[in-house]
């Protein structure tokens, strides 16, 4: 990744909140809980999912900077939903969290120095990971769960209804 890469990368990263803040708009309260199947999440699990990776994300990029080379912990995201009973939880909490602990990394990120950017941890799924790589994921991740977020939208306006 070049320098103006990153660079956009970072900027982007740190204006996720806002970014979701206004799709989740798009999105009737009442349709949160909505599963379009068994297998698949609702908007309300998204939303606690999110404040979920962001707090791994919060501390893999820690990792980063005062601990390369290490092993990172993985998580079961579908158990994670299971176990913790994510409907059962409050989205507003949860968004809140991802805001500050995205806010927090993003300022932390803006003032590291190229060499930062060389160093690895591995990751016990994915191997060795760049960070780099780490920016990609996380930047990519608030729009993916906003696509996701917007199929269930209209699998929820096409369910049949009484």
């Amino acid at each position: 990744m070049t320098p103006s890469e990153r660079t956009a990368r970072i900027e982007s990263y740190g204006h996720a909140p806002e970014i979701l803040a206004s799709a989740l708009k798009e999105f009737p309260r009442e349709m949160w809980k909505y599963k379009p199947a068994p297998d698949r999440w609702s908007i309300h699990e998204i939303i606690i999912h999110l404040g979920d990776s962001e707090a791994n994300s919060f501390i893999r990029g820690r990792v980063f900077l005062a601990e390369p080379g290490k092993t990172i912990m993985a998580y079961d995201q579908d158990k994670w939903t299971r176990e913790l009973d994510y409907h059962s939880q409050d989205t507003d909490l949860a968004l809140e969290l991802f805001r500050c602990l995205r806010k927090s990394t993003w300022l932390m990120l803006r003032n590291q120095p190229v060499s930062v950017w060389e160093r690895t941890i591995v990751h016990p799924e994915i191997g060795l990971m760049t960070m780099d790589k780490w920016l990609e994921i996380y930047t990519d991740h608030i729009p993916g769960h906003i696509n996701q977020m917007r199929r269930n939208f209209e699998a929820w306006k096409a369910r049949p209804t009484k």
